[in-house]
């Protein structure tokens, strides 16, 4: 059990990390990370939880406040996001492990109606 504590806890700060270069590249001209192989299989469930684990770490740190206080609101923009994914949006976040354009703008949307803060 403790083990797959760990591997969450290592996969939502890797995703954190994905997330917050995604957003960084949205906004400059700096290249995209490496594709994130652990991604390939995921289904919309799984890519809920990595969304939702991501936002309980950035937005905890962006609000200056503890993982408890955003969960309802992350759990929004996770739940909201990807079900307003598209297959091939949902394709393209398993080949690369974080969201593509149209699929970002959407989580943005989410971002604002969860009333969460933008990332960058």
């Amino acid at each position: 059990m403790t083990m797959r504590r760990m591997s969450a806890a290592f996969l939502a700060a890797g995703f954190s990390v994905l997330l917050c270069a995604s957003a960084q590249a949205a906004s400059s001209s700096t290249a995209l990370p490496p594709p994130d192989p652990t991604a390939k299989n995921l289904t919309p469930y799984m890519i809920q939880l990595r969304a939702f684990d991501a936002c309980l770490i950035t937005q905890s740190q962006l609000m200056n406040t503890t993982r408890e206080a955003v969960h309802t609101p992350c759990s929004c923009y996770a739940k909201g996001t990807v079900a307003a994914m598209t297959k091939d949006e949902l394709q393209a976040f398993r080949e690369t492990g974080y969201f593509n354009d149209t699929a970002r703008e959407k989580g943005l949307s989410f971002i604002d109606k969860c009333q969460l803060k933008r990332p960058f």
